[in-house]
């Protein structure tokens, strides 16, 4: 639970640079920043990977460029849902989208530790499984 909350503050602080970068995005207090990080959390949980699969065609053509056009649709669509999120064309939310997107994974990965720990497993033909683990120093146990 503690690291739904961490994304969703994450988010919501990305939500609120925006408006400093991209001029066609307005939020109107700290209360519309917050639901709006939820909204999109929301929105990127349940909806995304609907369209994602839907238009998986498309983004094969267009070799994964479609999927910031489904990131600014989602960033429209949380503008058009939170009152006091105002987006003022498809442009500003696609701008919006990628500054959310950069500045999300950016603070997630610095939280997280860099890569943080990955883990491995190697199978062989009989029963047994060997589990790696790499941890923060980039040590296998």
């Amino acid at each position: 639970m503690p690291g739904i909350l961490i994304r969703w503050l994450v988010t919501t602080l990305a939500v609120v640079l925006v408006p400093y970068v991209v001029s066609g995005v307005t939020i109107e207090g700290t209360g519309a920043a917050l639901l709006a990080g939820a909204i999109l959390g929301i929105l990127n949980a349940l909806v995304r990977p609907i369209l994602i699969i839907l238009t998986l065609p498309l983004s094969i053509v267009t070799l994964g460029l479609f999927v910031l056009v489904i990131n600014a649709l989602m960033f429209q669509l949380a503008g058009a849902i939170v009152p006091g999120l105002h987006v003022a064309s498809f442009w500003s939310a696609l701008f919006a989208s990628i500054i959310v997107s950069i500045v999300s994974w950016l603070a997630n990965w610095i939280i997280a530790g860099g890569a943080g720990e990955r883990t491995v497993v190697v199978r062989r033909w009989d029963t047994h499984t060997i589990d790696l683990h790499r941890g923060r120093g980039d040590k296998w146990r």
